[in-house]
């Protein structure tokens, strides 16, 4: 497991614990939030792409939490779904989790619901500083790992060989 995988893991469980244990913040943790760490896990993505990820996911919310507001009801998030699948083609966000977060109002059963938008930025801004983190660990001290990883295994195989 390298070093990103492993503080993004812990990144989504401090989250989780700090929506149950902290009663305002009970929309910080959002099942889609374990999406956007793989999507932002297994490709590449530059700063900008990063930032229009999170933009999309925080205007969609934005959406989601108008539309639930005005008439929560199976119209209002056929229009919901409608309005998030053109912005993310329109934008090319290229990231189907955002269409997940536009959801997540009409579902949620926090008495805090208009801090959801909130709780969207946070908890992405928060993902993608940790992802920033941990590149800089894994370029600081990746090489080091390696060499370290290797000199073991060497050492390893010397002694089942002997």
């Amino acid at each position: 497991m390298n070093v990103k995988t492993l503080v993004i893991c812990l990144y989504v469980m401090l989250i989780y614990w700090l929506s149950l244990h902290v009663s305002f913040l009970d929309t910080l943790f959002f099942p889609t939030l374990g999406a956007f760490s793989f999507l932002f896990l297994s490709r590449p993505f530059t700063t900008r792409e990063l930032a229009k990820v999170v933009l999309g996911a925080v205007v969609t919310s934005l959406i989601g939490l108008l539309l639930v507001s005005l008439y929560a009801s199976a119209i209002t998030l056929f229009i919901n779904v409608v309005i998030a699948i053109w912005l993310i083609r329109k934008f090319k966000w290229n990231a189907p989790p955002i269409a997940a977060i536009a959801l997540i109002p009409f579902f949620s059963h926090s008495p805090h619901l208009w801090a959801f938008p909130i709780s969207v930025t946070a908890a992405l801004l928060g993902l993608m500083g940790v992802l920033y983190l941990a590149g800089l660990v894994e370029r600081k001290f990746g090489q080091r790992l390696e060499l370290l990883a290797g000199r073991s295994k060497t050492a390893g195989e010397r002694d089942i060989a002997s």
